[in-house]
């Protein structure tokens, strides 16, 4: 029985001071470290990505409304809510919602929706939340710059799943919101 112990003792002292498979010893215990910080940085950039595009949608669809010149058809509007959906590219807008809405800021400070359209599942609608002459509440910065005027506000928001749902686990609203002010001055009317 001594002799088995004074074995194991010394197996013990000689497991201690070995240093041949420590390397992969410590790899083992970061690998998964590693991995999660990976995947994370990865989806995290990919959300970042698809931030911007949203941002890029709104901002080219507002842009191109609030140059028209007095009349918009509603196939010219549909046209360009098709081709900002394409900037998402190759992410899918199943569920991009994008809404533009001419916007009267009376010279007294106060907001009167004049039209509101939305574009979602490839269709153009007039049901928004924005119900014609009623308010809608803007930044009183840009109430500032455009009191007596209309202006066109673009909206665009998309619910993004994450590619691998290892770091963020459920879908993540993303959603811009822009202002212009019509290039040609005055009212802006879709047909």
């Amino acid at each position: 029985m001594m002799g088995l112990v004074k074995r194991l003792r010394n197996a013990v002292r000689r497991l201690r001071r070995s240093e041949t498979a420590t390397a992969a010893v410590e790899f083992a215990l970061i690998l998964p470290v590693m991995l999660f910080v990976y995947v994370g940085t990865l989806e995290a950039s990919t959300l970042i990505s698809m931030d911007r595009k949203i941002q890029s949608v709104t901002g080219a669809v507002g842009d191109l409304v609030s140059r028209a010149d007095t009349t918009l058809t509603a196939s010219t509007l549909t046209d360009y809510f098709k081709a900002a959906s394409g900037i998402l590219t190759p992410y899918p807008t199943t569920d991009l919602v994008q809404v533009v809405t001419q916007v009267e800021i009376k010279s007294d400070g106060t907001t009167r929706v004049d039209w509101s359209r939305q574009y979602a599942n490839g269709v153009l609608s007039t049901s928004t939340k924005y119900l014609a002459n009623t308010t809608r509440k803007i930044p009183p910065e840009m109430i500032n710059i455009a009191k007596g005027k209309y202006i066109i506000v673009a909206e665009s928001g998309i619910s993004y799943l994450p590619l691998y749902g290892i770091v963020f686990k459920t879908a993540i609203p993303l959603y811009r919101e822009n202002y212009y002010i019509p290039r040609f001055g005055g009212t802006i009317t879709v047909n």
